[in-house]
C-alpha cells in the first residue's frame, strides 16, 4: 500500500530536451534516403555547431560483432558502437557535447519534429501522427504544393507554421539556427562563500574590502550578469541579501558547490566565483561573458602563475553538469582538472591582477594596499 503523499521518487529538476539532446530534431515524413541527403546537406550548412545524427542501418548489416561496445579511432572521426541492449538514457551522454542532433524520425523519435511532406510517405507518415507533438516547420518536397490534408485536420495549428521548399536549405537551416540560439541558457550567478578559511583564520568571506563583506561585493558584481544569483554555502542561517544555496554535494569544497547549483538548475549557465578574489571587477566579468561560447563546456580565463585554466573565475555551460559528475564517478573533484580535461574556450586577461586570492592574512593586507592605493 502506498501511503498518501509519498513520493517514490526524489523531485529534482530535469535537463530541458527529450532523450537525445535539448536541440533534437527528427526528420520524418520522407524516404530515409531524402531524409540522410537533407540532413547531410543541413550540416554542412550549420559548420558553426557541433551537429549530431542518429539513424539505422539500412543495408543488409553486417555480421554482429563478438563485443558489446566499441569504439574506433577514424582518424578524422571517432566511432561508438553499443549492442541492441542499450538503454535510451545513454543517448544524452553520447551526444553531449554536440549543440544540436538530427534525427532520422522515421527509425527514432524526438522532441521537435521536421516534417518533410512527400507523396511516397504520405501514408506512413499518417501513421504517426501521434509523434507529431512539437512540429517546428514543414517542407515540401520536390514536386510537393500543399500539405496532406490530414495534417490540418489532425492540427489546425499546422497552418500557422512556416513552409520550406527542399531545396531552401539555407532558409531551412537558418530556421533551425533560430531554434538553437533561442535555446542558449541563461546564466545564473554563484558565489562560493562556504570555505573553512583555515589559512586565514577567520572566515574570508566577510572580509570588507570594499565597505561591505566580500560575499555581499562579490554578488552584486556578478549579479548585473546573471538573471539569479545564489551564495554557495554549507548551511542557512547567515547574514545575506542574497539567497543562500546550500551545498548538497558535502565535503567537496568548489565542486561540490558548482554541482549543487547543476542540481537545483541543470538547465542555466552557472557563472562561478570565488569570494577571495576582491580585485575582480566589472570590466573582467563583461570580457568573460561577452565572450561566452555555450558550444563548449565552459568559458574561462587563462592563469598564466599556474599556466592553467582558473576554475573558480567560470561560465560552467549545463553540458559541464554530467561531465562534472563523470569526474567525481572516476574519484575527481578538482574543477581545475575538470576544465583541463575539457573541451572550453580559455581567454587571455591583459590584467592577470584580478586572479589574485587573498587566502591568509599577508595576502589580504597586500591586496588592501592596492585596492586603496
Amino acid at each position: 500500500m502506498t501511503l498518501k503523499g509519498h513520493k517514490k521518487h526524489a523531485n529534482i529538476s530535469k535537463p530541458l530536451g527529450g532523450g537525445i539532446h535539448k536541440n533534437e530534431f527528427a526528420i520524418m515524413g520522407a524516404p530515409c534516403g531524402v531524409i540522410q541527403q537533407l540532413s547531410n546537406k543541413i550540416a554542412s550548412q550549420l559548420n558553426q555547431y557541433k551537429v549530431g545524427y542518429i539513424d539505422a542501418e539500412h543495408g543488409n548489416g553486417e555480421p554482429k560483432d563478438i563485443y558489446t561496445q566499441t569504439y574506433t579511432d577514424k582518424i578524422s572521426f571517432h566511432q561508438l558502437n553499443f549492442d541492441s541492449n542499450y538503454v535510451e538514457y545513454e543517448f544524452r551522454q553520447i551526444f553531449n557535447n554536440s549543440d544540436l542532433v538530427l534525427v532520422n524520425g522515421n527509425h527514432f523519435k524526438a522532441q521537435q519534429q521536421i516534417v518533410v511532406i512527400n507523396t511516397k510517405k504520405k501514408e506512413s507518415l499518417q501513421r504517426k501522427l501521434d509523434r507529431l507533438s512539437g512540429v517546428s516547420f514543414f517542407i515540401l518536397d520536390e514536386g510537393e504544393e500543399i500539405l496532406h490534408e490530414y495534417l490540418t485536420e489532425y492540427n489546425p495549428n499546422f497552418t500557422q507554421l512556416p513552409i520550406y521548399l527542399i531545396n531552401d536549405i539555407e532558409g531551412i537551416s537558418n530556421a533551425i539556427k533560430k531554434i538553437v540560439t533561442e535555446n542558449i541558457p541563461p546564466i545564473k550567478g554563484l558565489v562560493l562563500a562556504g570555505g573553512k578559511s583555515m589559512r586565514m583564520g577567520y572566515d574570508k568571506s566577510v572580509i570588507s574590502y570594499h565597505g561591505k563583506p566580500q560575499r555581499e561585493y562579490m554578488a552584486e558584481l556578478i549579479d548585473n550578469f546573471c538573471e539569479e544569483t545564489y551564495l554557495s554555502m554549507s548551511s542557512n542561517g547567515h547574514e545575506t541579501n542574497f539567497p543562500i544555496l546550500v551545498d548538497s554535494f558535502s565535503d567537496l569544497g568548489p565542486f561540490g558547490g558548482i554541482l549543487s547549483a547543476f542540481r537545483q538548475d541543470p538547465n542555466a549557465a552557472w557563472l562561478v566565483v570565488a569570494t577571495d578574489i576582491p580585485l575582480l571587477d566589472q570590466e573582467t566579468l563583461a570580457f568573460l561573458v561577452d565572450n561566452r561560447n555555450p558550444s563548449k563546456t565552459a568559458t574561462c580565463f587563462h592563469n598564466p602563475d599556474t599556466n592553467f585554466p582558473e576554475p573558480l573565475i567560470t561560465l560552467w555551460e549545463p553540458r559541464a553538469y554530467p561531465r562534472l559528475l563523470h569526474f567525481l564517478s572516476v574519484g575527481y573533484s578538482c574543477p581545475r582538472k575538470a576544465l583541463i580535461n575539457s573541451e572550453i574556450e580559455e581567454l587571455i586577461l591583459e590584467r592577470t591582477e584580478v586572479l589574485e586570492n587573498a587566502n591568509t592574512p599577508e595576502e589580504m593586507t597586500a591586496i588592501l594596499s592596492k585596492i586603496n592605493g
